[in-house]
């Protein structure tokens, strides 16, 4: 039972000395830094033999005497375009006409008329049935007419 005291009595000094570098730490990172503070803020402090000479890059301040200390913005360098500094060459005539402006979308009702289209086919059908019974009745007619008013001459 010895070595399990000894090792739990290890275990317990490395976790005591453990937290207290975690203490020592933490004090260290609760101290104020004004170095750190103002370079968060976007603040550069440089001490010069007059004093303190600030540097704003985010701020521009009321007083005019601080104005004096606003840096001006970095200039980005000027994006060149690798193909637009090519020399073009002329594209061909039949390439010259945008293929976007000839396509046409579709009607809005494709899908329906997709899905009913067996159905129209047979009333199609259903209805020239129709209009053709409707001619042959309307010759009968005609033909009954005729026969009529040759028979009364």
């Amino acid at each position: 039972m010895s070595d399990g005291e000894d090792s739990l009595e290890r275990a317990a000094a490395e976790r005591r000395e453990r937290l207290k570098a975690l203490k020592a730490a933490k004090e260290l990172s609760e101290t104020p830094d004004d170095d750190d503070d103002d370079s968060r803020n976007g603040v550069d402090r440089n001490d010069d033999q007059d004093g303190l000479n600030l540097k704003f890059r985010n701020y521009l301040p009321h007083d005019k005497q601080l104005q004096e200390g606003k840096l001006n913005a970095p200039e980005l360098p000027k994006f060149e375009d690798p193909v637009a500094a090519e020399p073009a060459a002329e594209p061909p005539a039949e390439q010259a006409e945008d293929p976007f402006l000839n396509i046409a979308p579709k009607k809005p009702n494709w899908d329906l008329r997709r899905d009913v289209q067996k159905k129209l086919d047979k009333l199609e059908r259903r209805t020239q049935k129709a209009l053709y019974k409707l001619m042959e009745e309307q010759e009968k007619q005609k033909q009954l007419e005729d026969g009529n008013m040759t028979a009364e001459d």
